[in-house]
Formats: C-alpha cells, sequence, structure tokens
C-alpha cells in the first residue's frame, strides 16, 4: 500500500529512470505509480518549488522532481512568507472535490440561514461521530449546517470481499424508507433494518480515501480545511468565524 510504503521511503531517495529535460510531469508520474501495486495518481501540477511536481496520490501529496529521481514527502513551507503550501493545496483539492457531491447524496442538517458550512466524513460505529450528531441542534443554533456524508472506517470489502458492517450499516441507513429518522436511530448506538438500494456509500469512502481522510469525524469547511477530529458545537463555530468559512 501507498501509504504505508511512503514512510519507508524518507529513510533513502527513490531512483527511477532519469530523463533529460522535463517531460511536463510524465516522469514524475511514472516514479510515483512505480512505488507499489493499485496506485492512482489523481494529479499531477508544477509545485511551488522548483524543479519539482506536486504529485497527488492515493490519498496523499508528495512532491517529485521532473525527472522522476527524488521525492519529499512532507509538507512544502514557504519560509519567508511563513506559510503552508501544502496545506492549501489540499485546501484547493478538497474543495473542489467536495463541490461535486449533490446534495441528493449528502445527509444535510441545516438551520433556515445558516452563516457557516460543514461536510462532515462520518461512520456511525463512530463514538465521537455520534457525540457530535447528539449535538447536532446545537450546531445548528449556531448557524451552522452539518452536510454528512458517509466513510465507512472498515471500509467497503473485507479481506474476504464481504461488505463490511460499517458499510453495511451506512448502506442500510441510506435506503431506509426514512433516512434521517434511520440516521439518528444508528447515532444513537441502535440497530437498523437491513435494506439495499442504489446508493453513494462506495464513492464517498473512495472520495475521502483521495483527499486523504484516515479517521471519523472528519469535518472539512467551505474552504477545504479540515478542523477536526471531534468540536464542540462552541469549538466549531469559533475556529469557523476565524477561518471565514
Amino acid at each position: 500500500m501507498f501509504k504505508t510504503f511512503i514512510p519507508a521511503l524518507m529513510l533513502g531517495a527513490f531512483a527511477a529512470t532519469a530523463s533529460a529535460a522535463d517531460d511536463g510531469g510524465k516522469a514524475a508520474r511514472e516514479a510515483v505509480e512505480a512505488l507499489a501495486p493499485g496506485i492512482k495518481v489523481e494529479s499531477v501540477t508544477p509545485a511551488p518549488m522548483p524543479g519539482f511536481y506536486q504529485v497527488v496520490a492515493t490519498g496523499r501529496m508528495v512532491y517529485v522532481s521532473a525527472d522522476g529521481r527524488y521525492m519529499i514527502n512532507g509538507n512544502l513551507i514557504d519560509l519567508k512568507d511563513k506559510t503552508d503550501l501544502s496545506a492549501a493545496a489540499w485546501a484547493k483539492t478538497r474543495k473542489a472535490a467536495l463541490a461535486k457531491v449533490p446534495e441528493a447524496q449528502r445527509l444535510i442538517y441545516a438551520p433556515a440561514n445558516p452563516k457557516h458550512t460543514v461536510t462532515v466524513f462520518t461512520d456511525v460505529d463512530c463514538g465521537f461521530c455520534r457525540q457530535l450528531h447528539a449535538h447536532i441542534d446545537e450546531y445548528n443554533k449556531q448557524g451552522i449546517a452539518v452536510e454528512y456524508v458517509f466513510w465507512p472506517r472498515e471500509g467497503v470489502k473485507t479481506t474476504a470481499g464481504n461488505d463490511t458492517p460499517s458499510y453495511t450499516k451506512a448502506v442500510s441507513v441510506w435506503c431506509a424508507s426514512d433516512r434521517k429518522n434511520a440516521f439518528n436511530q444508528a447515532m444513537t448506538g441502535a440497530s437498523v433494518k437491513a435494506a439495499t438500494c442504489a446508493n453513494p456509500v462506495k464513492d464517498e469512502f473512495e472520495l475521502g480515501e483521495r483527499l486523504g481522510v484516515n479517521g471519523t469525524p472528519t469535518i472539512v469547511t467551505e474552504n477545504g480545511d479540515v478542523v477536526g477530529g471531534y468540536l464542540t458545537p462552541a469549538q466549531l463555530l469559533q475556529v469557523l468565524t476565524a477561518k471565514g468559512g
């Protein structure tokens, strides 16, 4: 797996066949794809650092030299401006990707005129997700709209190829005749009647994987910034007010 393979690379440089000149990112793409089977490169763009490309692949962002020989695993910091360029790039990526998820594929809990809107990757078996949802009315009273997308922590399939319990529960919630009521019940730990139908759960899980989600809840602002983890309504309002998003 790319995510587990990357830390080992920090012990030394990854060498690939070098090209004599910048080839528009092809060598960088091929170098990352060669790291391990199954790596899917989402984007290759010129990095702010001369001579390197910014590569997003399998939920990670790395920087690869134009000839595909060297890779930097870590956030790129502009020391002059004291800004985290990687964080800004991730925010832009998340914002664009989440904008493509229609309202019809989200579970939305919103006040009449929200001041802020967050997307929350959630799992019905996650304790902190349940704690967050237990205070959903208070988030709304603070002017915060919460739009849930599913991210079953166990993944979609077990190693044996069966649907995971977390995935099965998420699908059952989505396919319930009263979706919100089923979600409300599931978030108290109550069982939900098994159901299947066309649903966005797998797509949303894979989206989270591409965006670097590695736990629940993951709270994303309208600007694409990740601000938590579980935050109380007051804490979340404070963060969103400070960020302006």
